[in-house]
């Protein structure tokens, strides 16, 4: 099976398929790298999922982030 890449940005909302237990969907990318630092919209619970389980998981942009500078 492959997984398509995402392209994430600090600062991106995105939606991911299971819910959070306080039952939100979306969340705010604040950390890249081998592992994706996530914040809850719902309850502002602050979590470090690696980059593959994202991307699986992954069902949609909310908003996009600045574009990075270069």
């Amino acid at each position: 099976m492959t997984v398509a890449f995402v392209e994430l940005r600090i600062g991106d909302r995105i939606t991911l398929r299971k819910p959070h237990p306080c039952g939100s969907h979306a969340w705010e990318v604040v950390r890249l790298g081998a592992d994706i630092g996530l914040v809850c919209d719902g309850c502002g619970h602050r979590v470090l999922i690696d980059r593959l389980t994202v991307e699986r998981r992954f069902t949609g942009y909310l908003s996009r982030g600045p574009e990075p500078a270069g």
